[in-house]
């Protein structure tokens, strides 16, 4: 087994591999003057299972491009399998035709990847969960709701919290960590009048003088939690902490987080966000690296990845 990375997330890179106790593929990836990237694997690789650690985050072309060549180089140096590690995988958020005469880039990306030459893939809280049925190849779907219910358990003392989804599309995610937890769930109705901007309409369920735990797999420009946590608060929630698995936080979004009234947003570190957030107080980091190390080594052994949820 030797292990990959592009330069999306070279600092995930280098605990996956410190906590596997292995190195990193030496290898050269650059670009030509007019923009072309470039892949060069400089050791022997053949006969090899390899994990190409890449996420597909900002600049998500560039980084999705750097995914297929490096699995291409792969696939031509002889390599025996080959395992796409993808802590955050873009496009995910097109994952059907919502309107007329749009594309489907989930599928697209899929196909992609497959006719590059991967083998397996392996990725964090997939934003739709029928996107594993857009490959012909095994998908490991690893979900951070473990990690943020102990990392509640730990920093949150009070009894008195309900798990909140931001929009209903996130209900089953808010339920599952609600489930571990042992508290109740409520909902907020969320309006999207145009892309990138939400409206609340209502919150279903109890809140007043509870700590809110708002849980979610993405936040990009950040209005749709930064709304939602001031409805919650006009309705009388005490504390409003927030929990996403994938911090895209593009634009505004550390500042319209700092000036909110979210007393805690964590994020885990499938996109690297240290020097964007290292001076903003109510916004902390938790690694994953673990979680994702241990399933490469499981995948490699050939034992079981489920069983990390138990």
């Amino acid at each position: 087994m030797k292990l990959l990375t592009g330069n999306s997330n070279k600092t995930l890179s280098k605990d996956i591999a410190k906590y596997l106790k292995s190195k990193l593929v030496n290898s050269s990836i650059r670009k030509f003057a007019d923009g072309e990237i470039y892949i060069e694997i400089n050791e022997n690789i053949r006969g090899n299972s390899i994990f190409i650690i890449q996420s597909v985050s900002s600049p998500a072309n560039d980084n999705l491009m750097e995914l297929l060549l490096c699995i291409d180089a792969l696939k031509r140096s002889s390599a025996k399998n080959i395992t796409a590690v993808i802590p955050y995988f873009g496009y995910a958020r097109q994952d059907r035709k919502v309107v007329p005469r749009t594309s489907i880039s989930a599928k697209l990306v899929s196909n992609l990847i497959t006719k590059a030459g991967a083998d397996r893939i392996v990725t964090v809280d997939l934003h739709a969960g029928q996107i594993q049925g857009f490959f012909d190849i095994p998908v490991d779907n690893l979900f951070a709701t473990p990690i943020f219910a102990r990392h509640i358990r730990k920093k949150i003392k009070t009894k008195n919290i309900i798990c909140v989804a931001p929009d209903v599309g996130g209900t089953e995610r808010a339920r599952a960590l609600g489930k571990i937890l042992n508290v109740g769930l409520a909902i907020v109705d969320k309006r999207r009048p145009k892309p990138g901007h939400s409206q609340v309409m209502n919150v279903i369920g109890d809140v007043k003088n509870q700590t809110c735990i708002i849980v979610d797999d993405i936040i990009d420009s950040g209005g749709t939690i930064v709304n939602a946590a001031s409805a919650l608060k006009k309705r009388g929630a005490k504390d409003v902490f927030v929990y996403i698995t994938h911090g895209v936080l593009s634009g505004e979004a550390v500042k319209k987080i700092k000036n909110s009234v979210i007393k805690n947003l964590v994020i885990t570190d499938t996109i690297d966000n240290w020097a964007k957030t290292k001076n903003v107080k109510n916004i902390e980091i938790l690694q994953i690296s673990s979680l994702m190390a241990e399933a490469i080594k499981r995948i490699s052994n050939s034992t079981s990845v489920s069983d990390l949820f138990k």
